[in-house]
C-alpha cells in the first residue's frame, strides 16, 4: 500500500464534509419545517426542525460556516444555486484525483451515484464488497496495490429491520437502474419462482447485487419494501453493516456513500474466507489479502478500531470468533503476523480454551 499525501487528504476531508452537509439538506427537502440555531460552548450550530408523526424532531445540519449558511439560503430561495454546488464538488474531486488518487471506474461511478440520488443510503443501504474496500482505502489515506481492489461488482446491503429516520421515503432501486439506460436486466435465480436479486449487462461482467443479513435460516430472497426490490440473505452480513460510516465515492461527480467500518470489514473478510469453496481459491486469497492489508494499517494508525470491532465480534458468539481466528491464521501464514490482533486472540483464548484447537499457534 502507498500513503496518500497529507494535502490530498485535507481536500478529501473537505469534500466529505461538504457532501455530508449537502446530503443533510437533501434529506429534509420533503419535510415541512424551519431552521434553528444553537450555541454550544461558544460556537453556533444549525439544525432543521420538523414535526414527524406528532413528535418534534431536529436534524443536525452543521456548524456555522459560510457553506452551511449558503446551503440554508439556497433551500429557502428554491435551490437556485444547486448547479454551482455541484460544480464545486466536482472541482474538489478533480483536485483529489490530480493528487494521485484513482477514481472509481466511470460505469461503477454512475451506478453508485444514481443509487445515492434515489436515496438508497438515506434508507439504510451500505456498499460492501471490494468496491467498499477501495472506498475505504481512500477514506483512511492509502492506495491499495495489486489486484486486491479490482472488481466488476457493486454489492449493496441493507438490514430488513432497520428504522428509517425520515418517514415515507422509498429508494426505488429497479427504477434507478432502469433510468441509467445502461442495458441492465434482472439476473436469473436458481428457482424461477424467486425474484431476482441482481442486475447485469449482456456482454459485460459488471453487475449489481442486493444483499441482506440471513435470519432464521431464511435463504430465499427477501423483499425490501423501501428498495422496491428483493435481496439475497447472507450469513455474517449483519455484523459487517452494523453502524456504517460515511465516505466519499470518488469519481468525476463524487457522492457520499455508506460503507462498513474498516475494522469490521477486515474481520468479516477473515470470517467469510473460511466459507469459500475449494473452487474459489482466488477469491479466498483476495479476502485474506484485503483483511491483512487493512488490519496492518489499522494496527499502526488506529488500533482502537480493531479492539472495538473485536469486542462486537465476540458478542456474536464463539463460533464467529473461531472462524475469524482460522482466517487470521491463514492470512498471517501468507502475509505476516499482526501484534495487535494476536494480542486480542491470545486474551480470548484464556476464556475460550477451545479456540486454540483450530491449529493457530501463538
Amino acid at each position: 500500500m502507498e500513503r496518500i499525501g497529507g494535502e490530498t487528504m485535507v481536500l478529501y476531508s473537505d469534500l466529505r464534509e461538504r457532501l455530508e452537509i449537502s446530503e443533510a439538506m437533501r434529506s429534509i427537502n420533503t419535510l415541512n419545517g424551519s431552521f434553528t440555531t444553537k450555541v454550544l460552548g461558544g460556537a453556533k450550530y444549525h439544525y432543521f426542525q420538523a414535526t414527524i408523526t406528532g413528535a418534534r424532531r431536529q436534524f443536525y445540519i452543521g456548524p456555522d460556516t459560510d457553506d452551511v449558511r449558503r446551503l440554508i439560503a439556497t433551500k429557502e430561495e428554491g435551490e437556485k444555486d444547486a448547479r454551482a454546488d455541484s460544480l464545486m464538488l466536482q472541482r474538489l474531486s478533480a483536485q483529489i484525483i490530480a493528487g494521485g488518487v484513482p477514481p472509481v471506474e466511470p460505469e461503477m461511478g454512475r451506478i453508485i451515484n444514481r443509487l445515492a440520488d434515489c436515496g438508497v443510503f438515506r434508507v439504510g443501504g451500505v456498499i460492501v464488497g471490494t468496491i467498499a474496500f477501495r472506498i475505504i482505502g481512500t477514506h483512511i489515506g492509502v492506495l491499495w496495490e495489486g489486484s486486491s481492489y479490482t472488481t466488476q461488482d457493486v454489492d449493496l446491503a441493507t438490514d430488513t429491520g432497520i428504522s428509517v429516520a425520515v418517514p415515507d421515503v422509498q429508494a426505488d432501486v429497479p427504477a434507478a437502474i432502469e433510468s441509467l439506460k445502461m442495458g441492465f436486466f434482472p439476473g436469473p435465480q436458481l428457482s424461477h419462482k424467486e425474484p431476482s436479486t441482481s442486475w447485469a449487462i449482456r456482454g459485460k461482467t459488471l453487475r449489481l447485487d442486493l444483499l441482506t443479513p440471513l435470519k432464521r435460516d431464511q435463504t430465499a430472497p427477501v423483499y425490501i419494501k423501501r428498495l422496491n426490490a428483493a435481496a439475497q440473505p447472507l450469513k455474517y452480513l449483519g455484523y459487517l453493516i452494523e453502524s456504517p460510516i460515511n465516505a466519499v465515492m470518488l469519481a468525476g461527480t463524487p457522492c457520499l456513500a455508506r460503507i462498513p467500518q474498516p475494522a469490521r470489514y477486515a474481520l468479516h473478510k477473515l470470517i467469510i474466507s473460511g466459507e469459500r469453496r475449494q473452487t474459489a481459491a482466488d477469491k479466498k486469497r483476495k479476502d485474506l489479502r484485503q483483511a491483512h492489508s487493512l488490519l496492518s494499517l489499522l494496527a499502526e494508525d488506529r488500533p482502537g478500531d480493531i479492539m472495538l470491532a473485536w469486542e462486537a465480534l465476540r458478542i456474536s458468539g464463539s463460533g464467529w470468533v473461531k472462524k475469524m481466528i482460522g482466517g487470521y491464521g491463514e492470512a498471517s501464514g501468507m502475509f505476516g503476523r499482526i501484534a495487535v490482533v494476536e494480542g486480542l486472540i491470545a486474551g480470548a483464548s484464556s476464556t475460550i480454551p477451545s479456540l486454540m484447537s483450530i491449529g493457530v499457534q501463538y
